[in-house]
């Protein structure tokens, strides 16, 4: 899938378990001295721009939103339903089935098509991207985007990516019916289920890899689209029943923040940032034009992430409960976005 991911752990960097430890101890201590400061401190109103810092209680209970809504159980049905086609590598039928699912599910809303032909080393493939629009009140584009497709090399087994690329392409269905047929009071939403995110040929190159977002956001830069772009939320694996999102040194750190800060308000700070990694994925061509990204990921997928890339990536080993979290924290983000 990505640039490091031609050979397991070939340009990662992980913490190991006592650095983990010793950076979520770091972060805690922090969040008392901010909270403490903060008390101590005369009060005063931050400027309308400035980000709070992810570990700033105050600014956390200060959002009087409400609780976004994410319905677990039918988020994970529709990882079952996509898991059923089987694989669905670039240019197979089961590929074209999935697609015709989406749009089934995105009927009657604003959906478009970014269609086109990539001609690689292995031949000439179809590639659509598809975006569902929800607009909103203010002037500016909040992007949340999932692949769709599995791994190309492996078409010939029985590799189904029940974590890698279904159960985002499900949370993002899910996230449909929590937009869908209302006036959204902030930014407008757009879902992006991204098409040829997996190399074509291994190893992993930046050439050879995430077709479907390098298309669009050039696509997006040439129409003007791009500056209208306040942040680029990537979904990636978040399926795994034991969920840790990793903190990604590839991510705008001013957006990651915020994810955190949404994640506390939720009571599911545990599930982020324990770990760190550099991640090359679908929200790179985007961090390359200076729009805002993060990248929520959990790329220890098994011990060792053994599951990764091998037909052991089934439904088994992902939770309703992952799928709620991951969705919840995305959900509360954008409100935490829209009133920045």
């Amino acid at each position: 899938m990505r640039s490091f991911k031609g050979q397991r752990g070939g340009g990662r960097t992980r913490l190991s378990l006592s650095a983990a430890l010793g950076l979520a101890l770091s972060m805690t201590l922090f969040a008392c001295a901010r909270e403490k400061e903060a008390a101590a401190a005369p009060k005063e109103s931050a400027p309308s721009t400035a980000v709070p810092a992810a570990t700033d209680a105050s600014a956390i209970s200060a959002d009087p939103g409400p609780l976004p809504a994410f319905n677990s159980a039918r988020a994970m049905q529709y990882v079952k339903e996509i898991v059923a086609f089987g694989p669905r590598p670039i240019g197979s039928a089961n590929h074209r089935k999935v697609e015709d699912y989406i749009h089934a599910h995105l009927k009657g809303d604003q959906v478009e098509d970014d269609a086109f032909t990539i001609d690689t080393s292995e031949g000439k493939f179809p590639v659509r991207n598809i975006i569902a629009k929800y607009p909103g009140t203010r002037d500016g584009i909040i992007v949340i985007a999932s692949h769709y497709d599995t791994n190309y090399p492996l078409r010939d087994t029985n590799y189904v990516g029940a974590n890698d690329g279904a159960s985002s392409s499900a949370l993002l269905l899910e996230i449909a019916n929590q937009l869908r047929g209302k006036k959204l009071d902030g930014y407008s939403v757009w879902l992006l289920w991204d098409d040829a995110e997996e190399a074509i040929k291994l190893p992993w190159t930046d050439t050879n890899s995430v077709y479907g977002v390098r298309h669009l956001a050039q696509k997006w830069q040439d129409d003007g689209t791009i500056k209208n772009i306040k942040a680029f939320i990537l979904e990636d694996m978040i399926g795994d029943a034991d969920l840790n999102i990793e903190r990604d040194e590839t991510s705008t750190p001013w957006l990651e923040d915020l994810i955190y800060q949404a994640a506390t308000r939720l009571g599911y700070q545990s599930h982020f940032f324990a770990r760190t990694n550099q991640v090359d994925d679908d929200h790179k061509p985007f961090v390359q034009r200076n729009v805002p990204s993060a990248d929520l990921i959990d790329f220890e997928y098994g011990y060792n992430n053994v599951f990764w890339h091998t037909t052991q990536d089934t439904v088994d080993k992902l939770s309703p409960k992952s799928l709620e979290i991951v969705g919840m924290v995305t959900l509360e983000t954008v409100q935490m976005l829209d009133k920045k």
